[in-house]
């Protein structure tokens, strides 16, 4: 039985676009063992995948907070004994960072697959690996993904992009319809003002469906609930949630009806799960890291255009 490592540590967006390699590899290594290395806030939505034996989360954000503390380097110590416990006939990294992956790669023992020079931001990270492959930069995220998987795991990368999860399995049976505004995102350059997500919920009124605004942080607390404030005093239903781990954030998001949200993980988790979503893009380019998946997708926006309220709410339309 073949025992393969992926690393694909971070941030959540690209956990999910490494999804649909784990799930090819899968189809054409049926008896193969995969495990896999992540940061240990996306470990709960990686053992949804049903193709993943291990999961072996990593706390790198963590312990550079805390990198003189005594705990921290027991922690370092413990996951250098896990990740050494086997030999493994292939280690894939997909993330090509040399402080998030690629060390990772090094540490671990078999044969280091990942990116060339010419096909990695961090050129550097190629001089960890003993098998460099080139992959164009040009492609979407997760054809990169499933391409350096393929070269690095002797097979062709072909058919449709399967995320591995099951929308129908993972929902909720929610007391009433509901849509989820995702406007919340790690990077500001890819917000979109709050005054336009309030006036877009209240032209989400004639739908008929209560809106969840989910958060992250404090800030993002804030402005959910400021958002919700406003919807409310407009009648419209909305909600702020509380903060939950990200396997019960992908039931909330599997029950939706449909999601509304900018460049985020969350919004490409929807995508993932095949609900119907809306992507606001205003400081990204969605040719290369837009949403994928088998549901109803619209976007609007891109790098350097942020869309109107009219704009976002027309493409609505176009939804179930």
């Amino acid at each position: 039985m073949p025992d393969i490592l992926f690393i694909k540590t971070s941030s959540l967006g690209d956990v999910i676009h490494h999804m649909p390699a784990l799930t090819e590899a899968r189809r054409r290594l049926a008896d193969a063992r995969f495990s896999w290395v992540v940061e240990e806030a996306f470990a709960p939505l990686v053992r949804l995948h049903p193709a993943v034996a291990e999961v072996i989360p990593v706390a790198s954000r963590r312990w550079r907070r805390h990198a003189f503390s005594s705990s921290t380097w027991a922690e370092m110590a413990s996951f250098a004994r896990t990740l050494r416990r086997h030999e493994y006939d292939a280690i894939v990294d997909t993330q090509g960072l040399v402080l998030k992956s690629a060390l990772i790669a090094r540490l671990a023992r078999g044969r280091r697959h990942g990116y060339d020079s010419e096909s990695i931001r961090e050129r550097a990270a190629a001089r960890f690996y003993d098998v460099r492959h080139r992959v164009s930069r040009d492609l979407h995220a997760v054809a990169r993904n499933r391409m350096l998987s393929a070269l690095a795991l002797g097979y062709p990368s072909d058919g449709a992009v399967d995320f591995g999860l099951d929308r129908a399995r993972l929902a909720d049976r929610p007391a009433r319809r509901y849509g989820i505004l995702l406007h919340a995102t790690a990077r500001s350059e890819k917000e979109w003002p709050e005054a336009s997500w309030i006036a877009l919920g209240q032209a989400l009124r004639s739908r008929g469906a209560a809106l969840v605004l989910p958060w992250g942080t404090p800030a993002e607390r804030a402005r959910s609930e400021r958002i919700a404030t406003a919807l409310g005093d407009a009648q419209v239903e909305a909600s702020v949630p509380d903060r939950q781990p990200l396997d019960r954030m992908a039931r909330l998001i599997a029950g939706a009806a449909f999601v509304v949200g900018v460049d985020t993980g969350l919004l490409h988790l929807a995508a993932a799960l095949g609900v119907p979503l809306l992507a606001i893009f205003v400081g990204s380019e969605p040719g290369l890291t837009g949403p994928v998946g088998p549901g109803a997708i619209a976007v609007v926006g891109g790098k350097r255009w942020q869309p109107s309220v009219a704009e976002v709410a027309g493409a609505l339309e176009s939804l179930p």
